[in-house]
């Protein structure tokens, strides 16, 4: 039995419209399935929790953004019982670009109803406040999490969307970002109590996968299965030479370049010496200045293409 968690409001309200198809192909093949719609922000999220809570084996398939894969993990109930498919509909689509799924709707639908290959993933989780969210991605703090802020509310990503260049919302929102955030000193301190401490800091980002923001290669060696994640630092660089780095980002090419610090752990305390904007896959979390990542001690099952 397949429990389907579809969005009906992604990709600019057409989700309905692409659930309708493949809801029509279940029915030709005569497959099981349950379908739950999300009516709110978090809405995956309760469903999920109450779904797995019976701890017995689910198999789940997103149908939405980052945003609602997001919510789906963080409501699981126990990882290790789950097998998770992902029909993407989002703008960034980073989760289907770091596993090299299908992002055609038919592909992807395809691949999940006869699976033939499973990847045992990393989770992420972020520790702030006494709370905790989890993240398949990524979680950052600065510059990339005040994109994820704007692109939430910026009336640009629905324009975009309409004209199927979602992906440039990303960059046209980090353009202006870049410009008026201020950097910051940040310390970063490791499993193994090495601390290092960066000044002139525009974000700092721990990603379980390659890509975050609509396609930047920010940690070109992240896979999501080798039980570590990937930090990058970006510091004391000027304004102009960052703002000419971030296309070569796309490509992972920005690596090379000073001021890029890249590392790797287990887990991770950020400290900021100012409260600044924190995302876990995009979504937004009040402002912090003091975080931690790290991994889940369990792994979730996907369904991904044979390598």
């Amino acid at each position: 039995m397949y429990t389907f968690i579809a969005n009906p409001n992604a990709r600019s309200g057409r989700g309905i419209l692409l659930w309708k198809q493949i809801e029509k192909i279940l029915l030709e093949k005569e497959i099981a399935y349950n379908v739950l719609f999300t009516k709110y922000q978090h809405h995956a999220t309760r469903l999920v929790h109450d779904l797995t809570s019976d701890g017995a084996p689910h198999t789940i398939v997103v149908l939405g953004g980052d945003g609602t894969l997001n919510e789906v993990i963080n409501g699981i109930r126990y990882l290790d019982k789950v097998t998770l498919g992902y029909i993407p509909l989002g703008s960034g689509n980073d989760f289907a670009r770091g596993l090299g799924l299908p992002t055609d709707i038919h592909s992807a639908l395809e691949q999940i109803l006869s699976p033939s290959h499973y990847t045992a993933m990393n989770v992420g989780v972020l520790d702030y406040e006494n709370k905790h969210r989890r993240f398949a991605v990524s979680t950052g703090i600065g510059f990339d999490a005040a994109v994820c802020h704007q692109v939430m509310v910026t009336p640009l990503k629905a324009f975009l969307n309409r004209l199927k260049l979602g992906k440039l919302t990303y960059l046209g929102v980090a353009l202006h970002k870049l410009l008026t955030l201020k950097p910051v000193t940040m310390t970063v301190t490791t499993e193994t109590g090495e601390t290092k401490t960066y000044h002139k800091v525009y974000f700092t980002a721990v990603m379980n996968l390659k890509y975050e923001g609509g396609g930047f290669n920010f940690c070109p060696a992240a896979n999501g299965t080798d039980d570590r994640l990937d930090i990058i630092t970006v510091s004391e660089l000027p304004r102009l030479k960052v703002l000419c780095l971030l296309p070569t980002a796309f490509k992972g090419w920005h690596t090379r370049f000073r001021g890029i610090t890249l590392d790797t752990c287990t887990e991770v305390t950020i400290t900021s010496d100012c409260a600044l904007p924190v995302h876990t896959d995009g979504e937004p979390v009040f402002l912090q200045s003091d975080i931690h990542v790290r991994l889940e001690k369990e792994k979730l099952r996907i369904i991904t293409p044979c390598k």
